[in-house]
């Protein structure tokens, strides 16, 4: 039986370079490559002096100067309490010298002033930490079920920088 134009030479050289491409693109896919974390900027309207700090505080993180960095956005936090993005970044900071539990504060205070933020909400290390405890106490935020009580997400976001309002 003769060999169709399907099973020639030539067939067989693009199904070899399809296999060796997705061997490729799932190997990339699978790395296990450090994930960067990028510090946040504060959002539009934000405190302009708490914006110069975390801004500094930035500036510092890029660097890999974590002292620094953390006194800016404590600097931060100290002129606008409810600046999730300050708590974030400070979060990351006390991630980098090896304060968990600090930053585990810091990243509760971040989810709870920004519900929705797809950075905040959706960023691995903070996940690392579990459930989501309101401040103040009390057990885990209501949320989507199935995915471990993180409250915000699908909430009503609506935060410049954030998921918009009905979730991702």
């Amino acid at each position: 039986m003769p060999l169709s134009r399907r099973d020639g030479p030539a067939c067989l050289s693009v199904k070899i370079g399809c296999l060796i491409c997705s061997l490729v693109f799932l190997g990339a896919c699978s790395s296990t490559a450090k994930v960067r974390y990028t510090a946040l900027n504060a959002p539009g309207g934000s405190n302009p002096e708490a914006a110069s700090a975390v801004k500094a505080g930035n500036k510092a993180f890029a660097a890999g100067q974590w002292s620094v960095a953390k006194q800016q956005y404590e600097k931060a936090i100290s002129v606008q309490e409810t600046l999730a993005e300050a708590h974030y970044n400070l979060a990351l900071t006390l991630d980098r010298l090896g304060q968990r539990k600090q930053a585990e504060a810091h990243y509760t205070q971040a989810a709870n002033f920004a519900p929705g933020h797809q950075v905040i909400w959706n960023s691995r290390i903070y996940r690392r930490y579990g459930d989501v405890k309101p401040a103040g106490g009390g057990g885990a935020l209501p949320g989507v079920p199935g995915l471990g009580g993180l409250g915000g997400i699908g909430g009503g976001g609506g935060r410049p920088g954030g998921a918009p309002p009905g979730g991702f």
